[in-house]
């Protein structure tokens, strides 16, 4: 008897295990939040000299553009990403897709609906349609159309999409859509060679890219279902031939982004404002109750009914606010439980007139920093106390911060605002400066004889900004700045 029970015993702590093992690599934090699940470059990476990227080409579809930066430049291979901007005019569908890599999408621009298809999950979303016969029976018949939840984008929304899932992006507002993608090459989803890799389920990229400064050249790529034999892929999924060359996407020119021309018939239901404040909330609610809990959850509950977008310039969401200063939003995997699935996080940022931010370093991540609107003075530093970028960050630019490189920015007359991506789910920055400062950490005699100064200067050091956190009110207006000549804020606006 006591045997009996051993076993049992046995068997269900085996099952327990295997049960937290597998999920909590999915789903819980990382236990060790100051690493993340990504792979270092084999590079001999320097970072000696950092440059603001602006898209190097770009590929027109029938209804949108997409934007490519300079994937081959040092600097995104060494932090192992991949950038690009798409524009999806009204009516415009980004064909179905996945990828080898794992990434996030900011809506900058516009509004739709989007799906992403998890394996495994069940078509929640049913809809019965009445079909009518040909002329001479007269019986009508019903059919039914049966997909995953579609989700509802609009500006300033955070999309996660993980590796493998297949997704597609519809714009069905009046303005376009303007997306940007960040892909992490280097986490450990991507198995395949250390490239981003489009594996087009619709459509094609037959289309002419014009590379910016240079020439226009042929971009060539066809979706998964052209290397197949039309007649073997026909009898695979039951439909005919000639549909089945259809899917293959032969003689289609319309690109990756193609328009519907009568829209597409979406169901889905309404959403109002104060609903998805309350959904909001439910989530982060929902978040924490399943960080708190130590049962094992299936897979629909997990993967099937996790929300796949959250808001990051909704002002309530704000982690860090002063009114003469602005705002700070951090997102991450305690806010957005998605993260965990693609490793990555972001910050918004929005800095008023003349506001500064507290120089700081990314702790366990490299960050993309897009300035979204505005300009910033951004100087970042090295290990060897040396300055590898000093300039103007102006619209539309984007620029690598290495992990453990500091850097200090300072918004210009008009203010600024600009979105980061870090290559971590739950990203941490070490500030110098303010409430939460390394130097207010300190006690005042360490301080004091590391930098040669007085214990009256050192309290000063530590307390001046005591009281602010993160964006700090401008205190000293300076018409100029040291190591910012006029030829390199010139050279920022060419």
């Amino acid at each position: 008897m006591a045997t009996t029970t051993f076993s049992r015993f046995s068997i269900y702590f085996c099952v327990l295990l295997l049960c937290h093992g597998s999920m909590a690599q999915l789903f819980s934090p990382t236990l060790n939040p100051w690493h993340s699940s990504r792979r270092g470059g084999s590079r001999d990476c320097r970072f000696d000299r950092l440059q603001a990227f602006e898209p190097l080409r770009r590929v027109r579809s029938e209804a949108g553009v997409t934007e490519y930066f300079d994937e081959r430049n040092e600097q995104f291979q060494c932090t192992g990403t991949f950038v690009i901007r798409r524009v999806i005019e009204p009516q415009g569908l980004l064909v179905p897709r996945y990828t080898n890599t794992p990434g996030v999408v900011y809506i900058m621009q516009g509004r739709g609906s989007m799906g992403l298809t998890f394996p495994g999950c069940p078509a929640t979303y049913q809809q019965q349609f009445q079909q009518f016969l040909p002329e001479g029976q007269s019986q009508s018949q019903k059919f039914r159309d049966e997909h995953q939840k579609i989700h509802q984008f609009r500006q300033g929304d955070i999309v996660a999409l993980p590796a493998g899932v297949a997704h597609w992006f519809y714009n069905e507002g009046d303005t376009p859509v303007v997306a940007l993608y960040v892909f992490d090459i280097n986490n450990s989803a991507n198995q395949l060679e250390p490239r981003q890799k489009d594996f087009l389920l619709a459509g094609n990229n037959n289309r002419e890219q014009q590379v910016y400064g240079r020439s226009i050249e042929k971009h060539s790529g066809q979706n998964i279902f052209s290397g197949f034999n039309h007649e073997l892929l026909s009898e695979a999924l039951g439909i005919s031939t000639l549909a089945a060359k259809r899917l293959q996407g032969q003689n289609d020119h319309r690109g990756e982004i193609i328009r519907v021309r009568n829209g597409l018939q979406l169901l889905k239901p309404t959403f109002t404002q104060q609903q998805e404040q309350a959904q909001s909330q439910y989530q982060v609610q929902y978040s924490e109750k399943q960080q708190e809990s130590t049962r094992c959850n299936g897979l629909d509950e997990n993967f099937c009914t996790i929300n796949a977008r959250l808001n990051i310039e909704n002002p309530s969401r704000a982690d860090t606010y002063n009114p003469r200063a602005g705002r700070i939003t951090h997102l991450n995997n305690q806010k957005f439980p998605i993260l965990n699935l693609v490793q990555m996080s972001a910050t918004r940022v929005n800095l008023y007139q003349n506001a500064i931010l507290s120089p700081y370093w990314n702790v366990n991540a490299h960050s993309l920093v897009y300035m979204v609107q505005g300009h910033a003075r951004v100087q970042v530093v090295s290990n060897l106390g040396k300055t590898v970028f000093n300039s103007v960050l102006r619209p539309g630019q984007l620029l690598i911060i290495p992990q453990h490189y500091v850097v200090l920015k300072k918004a210009e007359r008009e203010g600024c605002q600009y979105i980061a991506f870090k290559t971590n789910a739950n990203s941490i920055v070490s500030q110098l400066a303010g409430k939460n400062s390394i130097l207010r950490a300190m006690p005042v005699d360490v301080v004091a004889n590391a930098y040669r100064i007085s214990r009256e200067q050192a309290r000063d050091l530590k307390n001046n900004r005591g009281e602010e956190l993160g964006a700090f009110t401008p205190k000293f207006e300076q018409q100029s700045y040291p190591g910012l000549s006029n030829e390199s804020e010139s050279e920022a606006s060419e």
